[in-house]
């Protein structure tokens, strides 16, 4: 690991000073946020990154926040832990409990915080080899498109196959939560499913609109409302501390026998959280049945690409759909943190 220095300020503007382009000192010009350094350790450590600096931001006690009420607000700085064991959070958003239930291990998720789950980087091999001058590294090649490419995109694919790693982000975007952010113009805010981008949109080294002179600072959840439910489902290969090869964050709301209205996002199968419009079109107004959710499925997966060794990633997520619309129905019995 490189040497770097580590500041530690004790306000919002005093971090927001320190990151490249504010008003702090004109060295280092390279400082990165520190926040749980789940991911960001080991990308050191890897030397994928090798910044001057380090901002500490655990001094900033008021991004720490997790305010539960008819909405949600949630400090980037609040830890994943924190979301698994709210009670409330629990009954009236329980998509976003699962999913941090399914994050990692208990001793990470409490230490890793929300905005650092949302803003890690890929776990590619590719990109995690030091050696490897992938693409997402400045490199002119993605070789996992004609490579080992088990874990990587069937959708949204192109020129880079990297799949988002988050759990909690499907969850998020299937509430669709708002995200604000904060530079030295001051704070703006975006619906979360804008802040994430696709290879082809914004810089093709990055997943999201976050500036480098720029921190994560809250998200708002708005209540499903009366009649809605939602579930969180994750597919994995090993049964626990694994990111998704698949993964499902589904909200409905049922009237009697049939569906008036659904959200669905996939995980683990885009370099995006994938929201599937198609099959939330379906399912609104139709029975609640299993003819439905059959079809509904394969709407999510419409204009999926594999790559040589990841179709299976097809039947996956469309089984999770199906799993997931049966588990609302009642008939699936519900497990805290994903399928298993």
């Amino acid at each position: 690991m490189r040497g770097f220095k580590l500041f530690r300020p004790a306000t919002l503007d005093e971090a927001v000073a320190l990151l490249p382009g504010g008003r702090g000192p004109a060295e280092p010009h390279d400082a990165r946020p520190l926040a749980g350094g789940q991911d960001l350790l080991t990308e050191l450590k890897d030397h994928l990154v090798e910044p001057d600096a380090l901002v500490d931001l655990t001094g900033l006690h008021e991004l720490e926040a997790l305010e539960v009420g008819d909405a949600l607000r949630i400090g980037a700085l609040c830890k994943v832990a924190a979301l698994e064991h709210q009670p409330t959070l629990r009954a009236h958003w329980t998509v976003l409990a699962e999913a941090a239930a399914s994050v990692a291990s208990p001793q990470i998720r409490s230490q890793a915080t929300v905005g650092g789950n949302l803003c890690q980087r890929p776990r590619c091999w590719y990109y995690r080899n030091e050696a490897a001058p992938c693409i997402k590294k400045g490199g002119s090649e993605c070789f996992a498109e004609s490579g080992m490419n088990k874990y990587n995109a069937i959708l949204g694919g192109g020129p880079s196959y990297i799949v988002h790693p988050s759990d909690l982000a499907p969850a998020l975007v299937c509430l669709d939560a708002t995200v604000t952010v904060s530079g030295a113009r001051g704070p703006r805010s975006l619906p979360l499913e804008e802040f994430f981008t696709l290879p082809t949109e914004g810089s093709i080294v990055r997943e999201n609109v976050l500036k480098a002179n720029e921190l994560l600072l809250s998200l708002d959840v708005p209540s499903l409302g009366a009649g809605w439910t939602s579930t969180y489902l994750k597919a994995r290969e090993r049964g626990s501390y694994d990111f998704a090869l698949a993964s499902c964050a589904l909200a409905v709301k049922l009237e009697g026998e049939r569906i008036a209205a659904a959200r669905l996002v996939l995980g683990g199968v885009a370099p995006i959280p994938w929201r599937c419009p198609d099959a939330e079109a379906f399912l609104a107004g139709k029975p609640n049945t299993p003819e439905t959710w059959a079809a509904a499925a394969a709407l999510a997966t419409k204009g999926a690409e594999p790559l040589e060794h990841n179709g299976y990633k097809v039947h996956l997520a469309q089984g999770l759909v199906q799993k997931a619309l049966r588990r609302l129905a009642g008939q699936e019995p519900t497990h805290a943190g994903g399928a298993r």
